[in-house]
């Protein structure tokens, strides 16, 4: 029997769209399959359909979201191009499954070892970084506050943007790079996109400016990838619930 993604419950956007879906809502982990989107309609026209949750009611929860993707997180890509439906989860997964779309290698490469750095950054945000700044935001939200807790976190996280910094000062290769992966300065590509959604938001993080002057070189990588316009795109207002 072939497995069937949607039910009676799936709303009706998500079950009748055509092509790419998208269901989203606009925290750090939906930011990075938005933008790469955007990038995508920017540079191809690939054009897709969005459907908008908000996880503070659980709705990633209901059966017919598990269904998707069993570990109710979004953000979640259901190509319908395929029969059936596929749905895809993970943001790196979806990332390293939307470049097939991607076929002049503008946010990938055809060299098979820059390839294999841009996989090695996106996994190391997706395994290294997400885990330790969302934990950070967790504990420093929390009714009852543990210092240790915070302090691990912090700790952890302010490491992880130092190898960020070591990666794009240069400091072992003696060649500054403007972007994470890819020979001499580098080139923006999905390894970029899933990690600046994340890191932008070290004000919220709690560190201080003091602090981030340890890491020039990643400020400016920051600012670099926000002036894309399709980045800006991915972040605002239409991925936001009225």
């Amino acid at each position: 029997m072939t497995f069937q993604p949607y039910d009676d419950e799936t709303p009706a956007d998500v079950k009748n769209a055509k092509g790419l879906h998208l269901v989203t809502q606009n925290t750090p982990n939906g930011q990075k399959v938005q933008i790469f989107l955007e990038e995508l309609a920017s540079a191809y026209g690939t054009e897709w359909t969005t459907t908008l949750i908000n996880i503070a009611t659980n709705e990633q929860k209901k059966d017919w979201f598990l269904r998707l993707n069993p570990n109710g997180r979004i953000p979640i890509i259901i190509d319908n191009a395929q029969s059936p439906p596929f749905p895809v989860m993970e943001t790196s997964a979806e990332l390293l499954y939307l470049l097939k779309y991607d076929k002049d290698n503008r946010f990938g490469f055809e060299d098979e070892l820059e390839q294999s750095e841009l996989v090695q950054w996106l996994f190391f945000w997706h395994g290294s970084g997400a885990p330790y700044q969302g934990n950070l935001g967790f504990f420093r939200r929390a009714q009852e506050q543990s210092e240790f807790a915070i302090n691990r976190f912090r700790k952890e996280t302010y490491r992880v943007l130092g190898v960020l910094e070591i990666q794009l000062s240069g400091k072992y290769t003696g060649q500054p790079k403007d972007f994470l992966a890819g020979s001499g300065k580098g080139k923006y590509t999905v390894a970029d996109i899933g990690t600046w959604a994340w890191v932008k938001n070290w004000r919220f993080s709690g560190y201080t400016e003091e602090e981030m002057k340890e890491f020039p070189h990643l400020l400016k990588w920051i600012d670099r990838v926000a002036d894309r316009p399709a980045v800006q795109r991915g972040i605002g207002q239409k991925y936001i619930q009225s």
